[in-house]
This record gives structure tokens, sequence and C-alpha cells, in this order.
């Protein structure tokens, strides 16, 4: 038995366009008793949304089988927040969602007297925001980055992702985040083989981002499988630190690792 573990955007679906032959292809991998398991780093909408959106294109999926970053973060600061700690959100509705969901709770103003920051995607993002988020790490607080991407991939091409607000803030304090919880993370890595029930050897990490989905699946002593219907090419990862096992022109070559 042998574990998939899934990015979604640029490797099963672009946008609101499923990847050619992605359906049949995971279901052959089920067919045949493999465990697939979907992990995005995009936290700006819900596990549920994915499961409905990966249903609706065809791929029966479950609440179990989908992890994202705002997930992570929460079972992050399940373990490690303290009683009376206080957590302050940069973000949009599903990760505050996800973080009541896991009994975390936020503070309602935009208070700089907090313990964590969570910082996460938000499209609505202000200088306000900065500045807040500025001030509580002055004062002490740790920032959590729920992911490290730069852009998102979308199927009429790239947009701004947490990782551009991820730099703003370091560029303002001179200093990195503490912690970035999803992909490429140790944590990430972590979770996802355990939902699987599989060791590191046994999984196939499949992405189309060289610096986490391919770096996390290295670092995890995963197989590393790159595909090419997203943001990396062939030319980026002839010449990435970060190389992976396998390149593949799209998901539906799968099946042939």
């Amino acid at each position: 038995m042998k574990g998939f573990i899934f990015d979604l955007d640029g490797t099963v679906y672009l946008g609101d366009r499923m990847i050619s032959g992605a359906a049949e292809t995971i279901q052959a991998l089920r067919d045949r008793g493999d465990k697939v398991l979907f992990l995005t780093n995009k936290p700006i909408a819900t596990r549920q949304s994915y499961v409905d959106k990966l249903v609706g294109m065809g791929v029966p999926a479950t609440l179990s089988e989908v992890l994202n970053s705002s997930q992570l973060v929460a079972l992050y600061l399940k373990e490690h927040l303290k009683e009376g700690e206080k957590v302050l959100v940069i973000g949009e509705e599903p990760i505050r969602k996800e973080l009541h969901e896991h009994g975390i709770a936020i503070v309602d103003d935009n208070s700089c007297d907090v313990d964590y920051v969570v910082l996460s995607w938000d499209r609505q993002f202000h200088y306000d925001d900065l500045n807040v988020m500025y001030q509580a790490v002055v004062r002490g607080a740790k920032v959590l980055a729920s992911n490290p991407d730069c852009t998102c991939p979308m199927e009429d091409g790239q947009i701004p992702d947490t990782g551009t607000l991820i730099a703003a803030l370091e560029a303002a304090t001179g200093k990195p985040v503490d912690l970035v919880v999803g992909k490429p993370s140790a944590i990430a890595a972590e979770i996802a083989m355990n939902y699987l029930g599989l060791k590191a050897e046994d999984c196939y990490m499949v992405g189309d981002r060289l610096e986490t989905d391919v770096k996390m699946g290295n670092d995890a002593g995963m197989n590393s499988v790159l595909v090419l219907t997203g943001v990396a090419t062939r030319e980026m990862a002839n010449t990435s630190i970060h190389s992976p096992k396998y390149i593949i022109s799209s998901i539906v070559d799968v099946v042939s690792l």
C-alpha cells in the first residue's frame, strides 16, 4: 500500500478547471488499494468547501481526506497554547472558523497585547493590519504563518498569497516570522503521514511547487513528485536546490511511478 499526498491548486485543478484525467487517476489509485490525502496551503476556503469542490469535479472525498494550512495552525495552537494566552488573526473567515472549531479563542479587536499573531492570506489586507502585527511583535508576540506561498496559481495566471504578507512584516520587524505551519514544514509532513498511517518511504508528495511540495517531500524522506501543470517548470527544477525525485507532465502519470 502506498500513500499519495496531493496538492490541489496546480496539481488536481487550476481554479475551477480540473486537470485532465485527474479524477480518473485518483480513482485508479483508490481501486488498487492506495491511500489518498489532499493537502493544500490555501487558507481562504474551508476544508468542507474543498470536499464539495472535489466531489463536484468528480473526485469522491471526505473531510478526513482533506488537510489545509488553517487546520494545521489550529492543531499547532491547540497543542501549544497556554491558558490565558491571546491570539490575534490576520486572515479571512475560513481560518477564523477553523480555529473556533478547534476551541481556539481569538481577540475580536486589533489588540497589540497578544501572545500569538496568526498571519494568513487576507485579500482585504490593510496598512492597519501590518501596523497592529508590527506592534504586537515589538511587544513580544510570536508569529505563526499559515503558509509561505508568495503566489497562488489560478486558471488565468497567479495572484499574491500569504508569502507577500510575510515579506511585509519581516521587512518591518527585521526578523523572520517564528513559524510557518503549512508546507513545507515538518509539522505538515508529520500530520499528513499520521493521517495516512504510513511511513515516509511509502508516501508520495505530489505538487507543483518546488519550495513547498517538493521540499517537504524531500525533507520528510518521502518520494517527491513535481507536476508541470502549475507553477514550477522542468527548467526551474533542473536548477533548484529542491530537486524532485520524479518529474511528471501531470497527475495522470503518478499511476506508473
